[in-house]
């Protein structure tokens, strides 16, 4: 602005942001001129507005175990805060795993001859001439998940390896189907992060394509993501589960274990892992005082005043405070006191008032998808929930078994499978 000059971007054909972690822009229209540049490739400085055809390439190291990271956050975390955009991720074509990329060693070198870079760079920039992206139409079709970016992407993707890859545009159908799966899962792990950043808006991560000469739909998978359920399969130790936790008021929901320790004792109840606050305080003693008063209504043979209970909190999404846990804590606390556990890979939603009152979820179709994400088979779900039931795509829906519950006695009841 100061020179009057067009910058990197307008000038070379590749921009390169190399440890994304330390990216300080300092100014804060810099992120929203960014998003418009990748979406239609111009932006506006002062009263100019320049076109460029600039690529950019987002360079970020990940510390620790993928298989952990997506679990509990997302592949795109290493960006500073203030990036942490959906709008702006949803722009990236492709997510290189670097994971996947072997060290360089020596085996790799050739020993025959190459071109010199600067000729190779130049071929490279007359490549940029030409598309390739028109040989998926000659074979496949995109499946119904992908929208019109997730096309664009995918497309720009395979047109580049072909080109790589065959730049005499000699290839067959498998060298495209080959190219056109690593595009699909490429831009599906994209989407797959912005799910977990954004919610249910990012629900459709199910690509795929189908094959123009048998009519077979393929679907593809990002390989961190298979295997990695959080709600395992089998049963759980009494007075362990998973629900739905939110943020105060309507803040993000989050997934959450409780385990219950059970010992011989007078009554006495303590906790961790909840944080602190009144309002986690206050929703603990009413789940507490519920129990204490409502336990003969499922058992006859327990007595809360016999034992000493232990209750350990795990927040598995790190959303921070938690509320809306009363109804998990009471069905928590029956579970370990008549030593039944929760059915099988089943997640609560829902909560209670002082009294019982049941609080539906307050962001059901969110709540649901992060359930499924977990691994989540079986839904306990409050009737008050069925006036949101609508909202909820149907095959998000069609992969649980529903139990709907009216009160928190009927809750516990279908929680341990009791008829």
């Amino acid at each position: 602005m100061g020179h009057h000059t067009v910058g990197l971007v307008g000038i070379w054909d590749v921009i390169a942001f190399d440890e994304v972690a330390g990216i300080n822009l300092k100014d804060k229209d810099g992120i929203q001129i960014m998003k418009g540049y990748m979406a239609n490739g111009s932006f506006s400085r002062g009263k100019e507005s320049i076109n460029a055809n600039a690529s950019m390439v987002f360079v970020g190291n990940i510390n620790g175990s993928i298989e952990n990271l997506v679990k509990v956050s997302h592949l795109l975390s290493p960006f500073p805060k203030d990036m942490i955009d959906t709008a702006f991720f949803d722009r990236f074509h492709h997510y290189l795993p670097g994971w996947e990329i072997p060290k360089m060693r020596p085996e790799f070198f050739t020993d025959s001859f190459g071109f010199i870079s600067d000729y190779f760079s130049e071929c490279m920039r007359e490549m940029r001439k030409r598309s390739f992206s028109d040989a998926i139409q000659k074979y496949f079709r995109l499946g119904k998940d992908l929208n019109q970016r997730d096309v664009i992407a995918v497309k720009k993707t395979v047109s580049g390896l072909l080109k790589l890859l065959f730049p005499d545009g000699n290839f067959n159908k498998e060298d495209v189907r080959k190219c056109l799966e690593y595009a699909l899962i490429g831009r599906r792990r994209i989407k797959e992060q912005l799910k977990k950043i954004g919610g249910l808006e990012f629900y459709d991560v199910h690509f795929s394509y189908i094959d123009l000469e048998d009519g077979e739909e393929r679907y593809v998978t990002t390989p961190e993501n298979g295997g990695s359920a959080l709600i395992p399969e089998g049963d759980l130790q009494p007075g362990s589960l998973y629900g739905i936790a939110h943020q105060p008021g309507e803040g993000n929901l989050g997934l959450l274990r409780l385990d219950l320790q059970v010992m011989p004792g007078n009554g006495k109840f303590t906790h961790t892992g909840f944080g602190s606050g009144s309002a986690i305080s206050d929703e603990l003693k009413e789940a507490v005082n519920y129990c204490r008063s409502n336990l003969s209504r499922i058992s006859q043979n327990v007595h809360f005043a016999d034992f000493e209970l232990h209750m350990k909190a795990t927040d598995i999404n790190g959303i921070g405070t938690l509320q809306g846990l009363e109804l998990g804590v009471f069905i928590s606390l029956v579970s370990g006191l008549t030593e039944r556990s929760v059915q099988s890979q089943m997640c609560v939603l829902g909560s209670m008032s002082i009294g019982g009152t049941i609080i539906p979820t307050s962001d059901l179709p969110g709540a649901l998808q992060i359930a499924a994400d977990a691994g989540a088979k079986r839904i306990l779900i409050p009737v008050a929930d069925m006036m949101q039931y609508s909202k909820v795509p149907s095959d998000l829906i069609s992969k649980f078994s529903l139990e709907v519950y009216s009160d928190p006695v009927d809750a516990a009841f279908k929680a341990l499978g009791i008829k």
